[in-house]
């Protein structure tokens, strides 16, 4: 299992001190799944800006979102066991800051839970509708929820 980190968020240096998180919950996600092979993934942390152009130009939408995954396979979990890159996912800095605020919960837990939600994108999982929707995010929730707490207190 391999997580390539790049940072462009210019000024900050905390990125790094994901990857433990990041990598347990990379195996924790796989483990879940029955995914024995070794993947890898790229996480990009972004700004605003840098997202904002990103869903613009590859989605058609002209403002920042918060998580944004490149799957290098889209159709199913069969064809991952015989890649090992899963894709790269961008995460927003400045939105997680945000969310993190908003939902009233650490910015850790929110780092954490936009991962797990790029990496499940990169595995397959999408929620374009509401049964989609309903998987994927209840398997966020068991990834997450007793590895991290919903409390802003980490």
């Amino acid at each position: 299992m391999t997580i390539n980190m790049i940072n462009k968020v210019k000024g900050n240096r905390l990125i790094q001190t994901y990857r433990k998180d990041y990598e347990f919950l990379m195996h924790k996600t796989l483990d879940y799944l029955n995914l024995h092979q070794d993947y890898m993934i790229s996480i990009i942390f972004v700004n605003d800006r840098f997202i904002q152009n990103i869903n613009k130009q590859y989605r058609n939408k002209d403002m920042p979102t918060d998580v944004i995954s490149f799957a290098l396979v889209d159709d199913s979990l069969v064809e991952l066991e015989v890649m090992e890159e899963l894709g790269d996912v961008f995460i927003n800095y400045d939105a997680a800051l945000r969310q993190a605020k908003e939902y009233q919960h650490s910015l850790r837990r929110e780092m954490c839970f936009l991962f797990v939600h790029g990496l499940l994108h990169c595995l397959g999982y999408d929620h374009i509708n509401k049964e989609e929707e309903k998987e994927m995010f209840e398997l966020q929730t068991k990834i997450l929820d007793d590895y991290i707490s919903r409390e802003n207190d980490a």
